[in-house]
């Protein structure tokens, strides 16, 4: 048995081997150590915000040379884009690696845009941001530093194997060659993709309790896999009211912008999947979040995604992830032609491969952007809420 001074003799020792195997791995040669040496020293310095079309861009610098790009989706693009500006104020001087720090310094900086829409889309984009430097500067794909892909593709649609009906407004209730016309559509689409396809409806939050229940009774034997947005969020008395006679599961979530958000609905049981948007819930941290939440109550993610191939390769990080997954929304033709380069693409069977190299794995011509920039900005303001007597519906 050792005594005192053999014990003393020996962590002298081994303390000193461990020196000298520190000191003979140069900083070169240990990542880990580079890294966190230059990730304690980085600082963000500017960050500029360039609304292109619907959408703005924005990209944030350091002192190290080390950048990130981020989305902002679904807001008018002049105001996000000055919002952005001025939340640059909480950002300046800080380690863009401090993800979670800085969301909650931004979200919780104004007690009365908490929560909503301007923030929390704008706070999305600088999110992704701050996700692609710390990716950059770790060398890795930013699924790499959320536990690594749960899975080596992601099913996504549109595809010869998946697709989705939608619906405009509509009266209260229907009369029978309005249901029929929905239901041809949803025959037809499920006629497309054959019985191993996948059928989805979106009703927009558009159609009426009594329409949708119509509706959802005779496209029984289609096997729609999910209705979207069944009402308008909020009430959730209605989505508990519409359950009770709707056998079809429920997407709902595209709306969300918070985890506070979806829990009433996934409590309730009238969240059967989880439909939020990166570009809307404040990015890859706040989506992590909700697919965690959601994990709980077993309730899968399928995200919803009118955004640029810049957020979509954030969401598919996310998506690629996490536990839970069902099937991803893309639509290449929103992305500006030679806008951007990504790192991932779409196989003939619907599935997306994993984003590659560091960041988000999606880069940004700016000779282009700058181009598109000076292109007239026409807002959405849909008319598509408009009933034939004139009044204004939901969508």
């Amino acid at each position: 048995m050792f005594n005192r001074r053999q014990w003393l003799t020996t962590v002298s020792a081994m303390s000193a081997a461990n020196l000298a195997l520190t000191e003979a791995v140069s900083a070169a040669d240990n990542p880990a150590a580079n890294v966190a040496d230059t990730a304690s020293r980085i600082r963000i310095t500017r960050l500029t915000a360039t609304p292109v079309g619907r959408k703005v861009f924005l990209k944030l610098e350091t002192n190290q040379g080390v950048t990130g790009w981020g989305e902002i989706s679904q807001l008018e693009p002049t105001v996000a884009a000055m919002l952005a500006r001025s939340l640059f104020e909480l950002l300046d001087g800080e380690n863009p690696t401090r993800i979670e720090y800085l969301w909650q310094k931004i979200y919780r900086s104004h007690r009365d845009i908490r929560g909503g829409p301007f923030m929390v889309h704008t706070l999305a984009g600088i999110d992704m941001a701050l996700w692609d430097i710390t990716g950059k500067l770790w060398g890795v794909p930013i699924y790499r530093l959320l536990g690594g892909p749960a899975r080596n593709k992601v099913r996504v649609y549109p595809s010869a194997t998946a697709t989705k009906v939608g619906a405009g407004p509509q009266p209260f209730a229907g009369t029978p060659a309005e249901i029929d016309r929905h239901v041809k559509s949803i025959e037809h689409a499920r006629k497309t993709v054959g019985p191993d396809g996948i059928v989805m409806f979106d009703a927009h939050c558009a159609l009426p309790p009594p329409f949708l229940i119509q509706l959802a009774a005779a496209v029984q034997p289609y096997d729609v896999l999910y209705l979207e947005e069944p009402a308008v969020p909020g009430n959730i008395e209605v989505f508990k009211r519409l359950k009770q006679h709707i056998a079809i599961p429920f997407a709902i979530g595209e709306q969300a912008r918070t985890i506070w958000e979806i829990l009433p609905y996934l409590l309730a049981g009238v969240g059967d999947i989880v439909q939020v948007d990166c570009a809307h819930t404040g990015g890859i941290s706040a989506l992590r979040k909700m697919a965690t939440l959601a994990e709980t109550y077993f309730a899968p993610l399928a995200p919803h995604s009118v955004t640029t191939d810049l957020a979509m390769s954030a969401s598919l990080h996310v998506s690629a992830s996490v536990a839970l997954f069902l099937i991803h929304e893309y639509y290449p033709s929103i992305t500006p032609k030679d806008l951007m380069r990504k790192t991932w693409s779409v196989d003939k069977d619907g599935y997306a491969s994993l984003p590659q190299g560091p960041g988000l794995g999606c880069e940004i011509n700016e000779a282009r952007l700058a181009e598109l920039a000076k292109l007239p900005i026409v807002p959405e303001w849909p008319t598509r809420g408009r009933l034939p007597d004139g009044s204004i519906a939901d969508y």
